[in-house]
């Protein structure tokens, strides 16, 4: 019995600090948690001989499954505060599912590397834009017609949900970049999050299992990871949102820009076999 939790403590502590950082992000900058959730399982489950393709998978099962009931904390918590646009919500909604689908399907029918590169580029893409834009004039004085707001959902959908993370890593930007208020379009971001994960994650749980997947396995969701991380994740995401009216948001954007950047990076490197 002591040999069996010494061989595991450290994977049971990595899955613990990732859902304490999971879900303090998740309501301080609207992310969801899987931004975090994601790099740090595709790399501790290759610690286990699983191999990149399918930890990807794994970890972007779990990440979608964690972020279910993650997303709801954070709603109810912004929803208090009069940050969430039900307005905007009924307008996207329909185009934000229908990417999440198309997103899914192409996921589970590709190869995994193609998923981690995806990944990759995406972040490293998030992270620059918070560290160069951080203070820069939005794109547009307001957001598009219902035809590019349809784009936009489609889009937040379909590669939200093939990197497994919540609608704030793309919403947050693209809404900002409108010249949509901030504090409203991380409550808001935190309800895709509820979008793209239950259509998202019922997808990866009635997927094939990889052949070289970890013990607990229910489709690609790995379910001892699921519950070491998902109760933190709940408790914290308030916590979250509390902080960020209380922190310098520009700062904790840059720190967390960096982190993006260097967990980008190296998913990239290792596609590239650098």
């Amino acid at each position: 019995m002591s040999e069996f939790l010494w061989e595991w403590l450290p994977l049971i502590l990595a899955m613990l600090a990732t859902g304490a950082c999971a879900g303090i992000l998740a309501g301080l900058l609207g992310v969801g948690g899987g931004i975090v959730i994601v790099p740090v399982l595709y790399f501790v489950l290759q610690t286990l001989g699983i191999s990149p393709a399918s930890a990807i998978l794994i970890a972007t099962g779990t990440s979608l499954l964690v972020i279910v009931p993650t997303s709801i904390s954070s709603v109810r918590a912004h929803h208090k505060r009069g940050n969430v646009d039900w307005a905007l919500l009924k307008r996207w909604w329909p185009f934000m599912v229908i990417g999440v689908i198309c997103g899914s399907t192409v996921a589970l029918r590709v190869n995994g590397e193609i998923v981690s590169g995806v990944f990759g580029v995406v972040a490293v893409l998030v992270a620059a834009n918070m560290l160069f834009r951080a203070k820069a004039a939005p794109i547009a004085q307001q957001l598009p017609g219902m035809a590019g707001q349809g784009v936009m959902a489609g889009s937040v959908g379909f590669f939200s949900v093939m990197m497994g993370v919540g609608g704030g890593t793309l919403g947050v930007p693209l809404l900002t970049s409108c010249n949509y208020p901030s504090h409203r379009a991380v409550g808001t971001a935190a309800f895709f999050g509820l979008l793209i994960s239950i259509p998202g994650a019922i997808a990866m749980l009635l997927a094939d299992t990889p052949a070289d997947a970890p013990e607990g396995m229910i489709g690609m969701v790995n379910l001892p990871g699921f519950a070491l991380i998902v109760p933190l994740t709940v408790l914290l995401a308030p916590v979250g949102a509390w902080l960020g009216a209380k922190l310098d948001a520009v700062m904790l954007k840059r720190v967390f820009a960096i982190f993006l950047c260097i967990s980008g990076g190296r998913m990239l490197m290792q596609l590239f076999g650098v």
